[in-house]
């Protein structure tokens, strides 16, 4: 009877490990969902293109097409779709438009009379 214990307690701390690793693959997804969506909130605040918007969907389901062996396909396909909305040229611009903004108004001009 205590070996039988002994064995279903190995048995459960199997399954809480299997438990907390797909706890954590699941948080990854869901950070890397959410940025995927970040980004296109802002295509979408800057009018992006469905056209423009479409290609680069295209592009990313093209690209993971073949899943890789040991690679969570859709960690992979979030990812490949994250790289490919930020490299977009819009808000590529957006980002540099802000960067100039910034540094303008960090090094304000003294006038003297």
């Amino acid at each position: 009877e205590l070996q039988q214990k002994v064995e279903e307690t190995e048995l459960l701390k199997m399954e809480l490990q299997m438990l907390e690793t797909e706890r954590v693959r699941l948080s990854l997804v869901e950070e890397k969902l959410m940025d995927v969506l970040q980004l296109l909130q802002q295509l979408r605040d800057l009018n992006i293109s469905k056209r423009a918007l479409g290609k680069i969907l295209l592009s990313t389901l093209e690209s993971c097409r073949d899943p890789q062996p040991g690679k969570a396909h859709l960690f992979e396909v979030l990812d490949t779709l994250y790289h490919e909305l930020t490299a977009c040229e819009l808000l590529r611009s957006q980002a540099l438009e802000k960067a100039q903004s910034c540094q303008s108004l960090s090094n304000p001009l003294v006038i003297s009379c």
